[in-house]
């Protein structure tokens, strides 16, 4: 085993803080990570804060992790020390059930391994996440990462947000000429617009912010529209394929429903606390719209969103923090007070690891 340094609630009232902990010795087909960036999800908040069901503390969050390969296990033959690598949401799954065999691991008919606050398939041991300094993770569940290292702080969020937003669009194989709709311009839904726009979509973004018509344009939008505003919503009826509706807090889905052209797809990602008020059948039926979910990517796909963003050039926007500063940026998260994304230098989790 070995020592790692990381941040950890204690309890869903209390900050993070400084903790050391034992990562597992490395096994035949485990590769060792020394984390250089990770990024803020706002389900870490969530979590640590055990908003989301009973947390087991204490809990290190992170699930956006870019590093370097240190060691390998004798069976590894996908990596070797020096690779630039990434791991996101998963861990592990059961790897035998049928959805783990097409590699749709999120969907896991036995439960994936969250990266964090989940259980490890053989010891039933809790996991912990990216707020660390090092972490030993299967090699199946090791991403290659091909962007230039000068951009490993944005690659970061790629390994949630980025695959989030992607796998829903591929599943709805969007392309050129296709018009479609991101809700929300947040971490993710930022990322939705830049993705959507790479694949060729006519891409609208809805906020209910019109300060951010210049950011939303600049990303890659052709459209923005202030969802508030009924005339700007009316002019769009009838007339898009797809909307990823990216916003984590409760509202009203049938206004987004009616924008959807025959056979369209309203597709959720964000995940508020208590749910949205429940759409109205019409809108559903009027012209068999659809209205569903997505979720995060197995390991084949986001290889493939990886690669995809390195061939486009696409990274998070982001927010450098030290690991100190993380506590206060859960404050600001609340207070949609980032653009887009805050992601930790782990080099300075050296400056608070204790004595």
């Amino acid at each position: 085993m070995t020592l790692a340094h990381g941040y950890a609630a204690q309890a869903a009232t209390l900050p993070l803080a400084p903790f050391d902990f034992e990562r597992r010795a490395l096994g035949a087909s485990d590769v060792a990570i020394d984390i250089l960036h990770c990024g803020v999800c706002h389900s870490d908040l969530h979590t640590a804060r055990s908003e989301w069901g009973p947390t087991v503390y204490p809990c290190v969050p992170g699930h956006e992790i870019v590093g370097r390969v240190t060691a390998v296990g004798d069976g590894v033959s996908k990596f070797r020390v020096g690779d630039l690598v990434g791991v996101g949401c998963m861990v592990d799954s059961c790897q035998h059930c049928g959805h783990c065999a097409e590699g749709l691991e999120q969907y896991c008919d036995n439960g994936f391994t969250d990266t964090y606050n989940g259980r490890e398939q053989v010891s039933r041991a809790n996991t912990l996440g990216g707020y660390s300094d090092h972490i030993v993770v299967h090699e199946k569940f090791v991403l290659r990462v091909s962007h230039a290292e000068e951009h490993l702080a944005a690659v970061a969020p790629l390994l949630c947000a980025g695959i989030t937003t992607y796998s829903p669009l591929r599943q709805w194989k969007v392309g050129p000429g296709h018009k479609v709709g991101v809700v929300g311009l947040g971490g993710l839904g930022h990322m939705g617009v830049k993705i959507a726009a790479a694949m060729g979509a006519h891409v609208v973004l809805f906020t209910t912010s019109p300060g951010k018509k210049d950011d939303a344009l600049r990303l890659g939008a052709k459209e923005v529209v202030v969802s508030k505003n009924e005339e700007e919503m009316r002019v769009h009826a009838n007339s898009f394929d797809f909307i990823l509706d990216t916003v984590a807090a409760p509202h009203d889905l049938d206004a987004f429903l009616g924008l959807l052209k025959l056979d369209g797809t309203l597709c959720l990602v964000g995940v508020p606390a208590s749910p949205h008020p429940s759409p109205g059948v019409f809108r559903l039926i009027a012209k068999r719209r659809r209205l569903a979910g997505s979720l995060i990517g197995g390991i084949a796909e986001t290889q493939e969103m990886l690669d995809f963003c390195a061939e486009h050039g696409i990274v998070s926007d982001i927010e450098p923090i030290a690991m100190a500063q993380v506590n206060e940026a859960y404050e600001r998260m609340l207070r949609s007070d980032v653009k887009y994304r805050f992601v930790i230098d782990m080099s300075t989790l050296r400056e608070t690891a204790p004595a």
